[in-house]
């Protein structure tokens, strides 16, 4: 049966909407401009997000796309690192020996009763001092051939900030990991115990029972929550701002301070951020809507 699509239509109750935000942002606007006697000037605004480079002659990112570029790095990578230690730490926590769900449990407690910005202080912090030069970032990225060199700087951005973004990626997947941790635990305990059960009766292993009858049932429910997270993520990238990793929030502090344009810069950091996560729902939806039509 094809699918169908219900028609969109705009009704009165959504003209009111429309018309309530529209006067909101008016008043905002007239309130701004009138109480703060704040000059408006938009006109510096497009140069922070391309300049025209007179040594290649042609346009090129400024700084306020350079950190959404970062932003959108950190949670790509971020997202990708937390699956894997949900997924790990989720299985865990669903399994029978004690000493995983333990393990796997004082994770999650850990993290999700700490305020995020003070975890982030103290894993930064350590990773810098500990971890770092362990993985040996810095002496890697210094020895890496020029075409390597080039492929870094396309996944992680200018080589001079790397160890720092890969710290930032670090911090954000260790926080993350917690949450997508419950959700990937939530979806396989959601399986029905029949199946399980059934799957036991036919001489299955743990293993070949996760891998054929538990996780492609449980990938299904969890994909809208992980969606979410996703974006959550995007938003919580800018808690590293804080700890001087050059994403989008702190080039746009940098920005805002030598401009003296505060409300320019963050009504267009706002849109970006706002964009960038409109975009990823939209395509989270797509792929929910052709997971959904491929299960039936």
């Amino acid at each position: 049966m094809a699918s169908h699509r219900k028609r969109l239509r705009l009704g009165w109750v959504d003209v009111l909407v429309f018309a309530v935000l529209i006067a909101a942002t008016a008043y905002v606007g007239y309130r701004v401009d009138s109480v703060l006697e704040y000059r408006w000037d938009w006109s510096g605004i497009p140069g922070y997000l391309y300049r025209w480079d007179e040594e290649q002659q042609r346009w090129v990112a400024n700084l306020l796309m350079q950190g959404l570029a970062t932003t959108l790095r950190l949670a790509l990578w971020g997202i990708a690192l937390a699956a894997i230690i949900g997924v790990v730490f989720g299985i865990m926590r669903t399994g029978r020996r004690l000493f995983p769900r333990m393990l796997s449990r004082a994770y999650v407690e850990l993290v999700r009763n700490i305020p995020p910005l003070v975890f982030v202080f103290i894993f930064y912090f350590f990773v810098s001092s500990q971890i770092m030069p362990l993985l040996g970032v810095e002496e890697f990225v210094r020895d890496a051939s020029p075409r390597t060199l080039a492929w870094l700087e396309v996944l992680f951005g200018p080589s001079n900030l790397i160890p720092n973004v890969i710290s930032g990626v670090l911090c954000l997947a260790m926080l993350e990991g917690a949450y997508v941790t419950e959700i990937v635990r939530a979806g396989i305990q959601s399986v029905p115990r029949t199946q399980t059960e059934a799957a036991r009766s036919v001489g299955l292993s743990r293993r070949q029972l996760m891998q054929h009858v538990i996780l492609p049932q449980a990938v299904q429910r969890v994909v809208p929550p992980l969606a979410g997270q996703f974006i959550t993520l995007v938003k919580d990238s800018s808690i590293v701002s804080l700890i001087s990793i050059q994403e989008l929030t702190y080039l746009a502090v940098e920005t805002a301070v030598s401009t003296t344009r505060l409300f320019e810069v963050w009504i267009t950091v706002a849109a970006l951020y706002f964009g960038l996560c409109f975009c990823c729902a939209l395509l989270f939806n797509r792929l929910e809507r052709r997971m959904a039509v491929a299960g039936q």
